[in-house]
């Protein structure tokens, strides 16, 4: 059986810890990772190139014609 607890505040994690560990229980922690790295690393460069000046410019219509 697996019990997951989401949202405990730091001050009570020692507490839950301390009552699994003298019940015998297996500790396992996953801490939250909710970008992909290789995602922030593509929108942060894009971001610089645009600072860069490597962007462009699209006009509303021209946007329109090209998701069409």
């Amino acid at each position: 059986m697996e019990i997951t607890l989401k949202n405990v505040k730091k001050k009570d994690l020692p507490i839950f810890e301390s009552l699994a560990k003298s019940l015998g229980f297996e500790i396992t922690k996953k801490e939250d990772k909710p970008y992909n790295p290789e995602f922030v690393k593509k929108i942060l460069d894009g971001e610089k190139e645009i600072k860069e000046g490597k962007g462009i410019t699209m006009t509303m219509d021209e946007l329109h014609d090209l998701c069409k």
